[in-house]
């Protein structure tokens, strides 16, 4: 009974060896499901403990802790690389991501209260403890049990012998395997090491940028007749966060926003105003708003994260450069952003407006982001309201209630002035949004109300007393996340210019857009082109 217990226990650590690096995603949620296939960390470790045993006779108790931890680091990599494409539609980015875990954290628990975020990172302590001991006791047992028996028996070491044949066609490339062989745990973070590599050579950071761009070219060409298109209006640029081509292409989002959309067009008729409307690529999907929003207003393409983490250690011009040279005041509203934010010198706004600024005394409408989108725009036109004898503005605006987990979805209010006192929405409106729990299996209907609310809010936005005419427009920064967008979805979001000046419409007509809010299908091309676009039809520079 006893060798048939100890065969037992070599056998269960053996596939929970395999299992924590060949386990998969579990489509399209944070979590996993079991995988059978072979594990090419495993193998490695089960070579390893084969040359030790035969070596030294046992495998010491802190060589195998020392295993352990080896091997919980590959199977956190492991969890990374396979839930992040589930989740952001693409592979983990060392360089992009990292830095910004700390941050993601602090978001997070802010809002809560600080037990929650003691308990939270207990059970992650715990959770980390208990699977390196899993691991060290199964490597114990492995070693214990199963190498010896191996180490006689021929019938392993042809067993052996096969599975490194087969991991090592897996590595090059052999398609054959990929039913019998999971993918490496480290194949992507070679590239990723790469990325860290070049980011601190001063040669390859020269090679990674383009030495002019249209920008460059528009700020070249500054006279009185730059940007005669607009004739002094107002320009606000809203990113509409995690607003991809999907709302237009999901069957189910086009049913349920059809008539938010129909109520948009009303409102904007209603207001006096025109809209055209196109399809561009964006440089991300899923998350890395950033590189979107820099791409714009740089005009460079920096779908590689590398060229915009390193464009912001520069002094090169962007949009807002052009329009401050053209007597503009420029300003920036970050409504999700309550922290020190150095990287904003590189913007250069001549008024940075961030979440503190706009000092919301509302309920917390969850967790994750505190300022209603509806509330940061009524605050910012209070606090900066737009009085004739002030220069032309320029508004980069960036919205966040449709970022993930998407939800709660805050109340729409009609009344824009109680919004700005200390109970801006009905006690019985903010229990219902708060009573709607995120749910993580089925995101979708979720998201949908979140553009739902946004069409709303905008049009509602749209139609208060304006003292200036002013020019917006408005697009999505990025596709939202996988579990949404669905697996292989394009990099396409909308962009929409609202304006009642029909001569600069027509000039976006010229260039592929068309009016109303159903923009073509095929997109124009990449955010950092669309620049180009903005800057032609505002009559800053040439066609190109």
């Amino acid at each position: 009974m006893t060798d048939y217990r100890q065969t037992a226990a070599a056998l269960l650590a053996l596939l929970f060896l395999n299992g924590s690096l060949s386990f998969r995603n579990w489509w399209p949620t944070p979590g996993i499901l079991p995988d059978a296939r072979l594990a090419p960390g495993f193998v490695w470790l089960w070579l390893l403990l084969l040359l030790v045993v035969a070596w030294r006779g046992a495998l010491s108790r802190r060589a195998a802790g020392l295993l352990a931890a080896v091997y919980s680091l590959l199977v956190l990599l492991r969890y990374a690389d396979v839930t992040a494409p589930a989740l952001f539609g693409r592979a983990v980015n060392l360089y992009w991501d990292v830095p910004r875990i700390p941050r993601f954290v602090w978001v997070a628990v802010q809002g809560g209260a600080w037990w929650q975020a003691t308990v939270a990172l207990t059970a992650l302590a715990l959770l980390g403890w208990g699977l390196h001991r899993l691991l060290r006791v199964s490597i114990e047992v492995v070693a214990r049990e199963a190498v010896p028996y191996a180490l006689r028996a021929r019938w392993t070491w042809l067993a052996s012998a096969a599975a490194v044949a087969l991991v090592l066609a897996n590595y090059a490339g052999v398609r054959a395997t990929w039913p019998l062989v999971s993918k490496p745990v480290l194949a992507n973070y070679w590239d990723q090491f790469d990325l860290l590599a070049s980011a601190a050579s001063s040669q390859r950071i020269a090679r990674a940028l383009p030495a002019t761009t249209v920008v460059d070219g528009a700020l070249a060409s500054a006279n009185s007749r730059a940007f005669e298109g607009l004739q002094g209006r107002d320009v606000y640029l809203v990113f509409l966060e995690s607003v991809g081509a999907v709302v237009y292409d999901d069957e189910r989002a086009v049913r349920m926003l059809g008539p938010a959309r129909e109520r948009l067009a009303g409102d904007i008729a209603a207001a006096g105003l025109q809209v055209v409307s196109a399809f561009v690529r964006s440089p991300t999907i899923g998350g890395g708003s950033d590189l979107a929003h820099v791409s714009l207003l740089a005009g460079m393409d920096l779908a590689d994260p590398r060229r915009h983490d390193l464009l912001l250690t520069t002094t090169r011009p962007s949009l807002i450069s052009v329009f401050r040279s053209h007597g503009y005041q420029t300003f920036g509203l970050y409504s999700s952003v309550s922290w020190d934010w150095p990287e904003r010198a590189w913007y250069g706004y001549d008024v940075y407006v961030d979440g503190r600024t706009l000092d919301y005394r509302g309920p917390t409408l969850g967790n994750w982001w505190r300022v209603p989108d509806q509330f940061a725009f009524a605050r910012f036109e209070q606090l900066y309201p737009r009085v004739p004898p002030a220069p032309p503005r320029f508004v980069f605006a960036a919205t966040i209630n449709t970022h993930v987990p998407f939800g709660p979805v805050p109340p729409y209010q009609p009344d824009w002035q109680r919004l700005l006192g200390e109970q801006p929405f009905d006690e019985a409106d903010t229990a219902r949004a708060l009573a709607v729990p995120v749910d993580w299996l089925d995101m979708t209907p979720a998201y949908l109300r979140l553009v739902e609310y946004t069409y709303r809010w905008i049009g509602g936005y749209l139609r208060l007393p304006q003292s200036r005419d002013t020019v917006y427009v408005l697009l999505g920064d990025h596709q939202p996340t996988a579990n949404v967008s669905g697996e292989g979805a394009s990099w396409d979001v909308p962009v929409h210019i609202i304006s009642r000046d029909r001569q600069l419409l027509e000039r976006f007509i010229a260039q592929g857009f068309a009016a109303g809010l159903e923009p073509p299908r095929a997109p124009l091309g990449g955010m950092h082109e669309l620049t180009a676009m903005l800057l032609q039809a505002f009559g800053a520079v040439a066609p190109p």
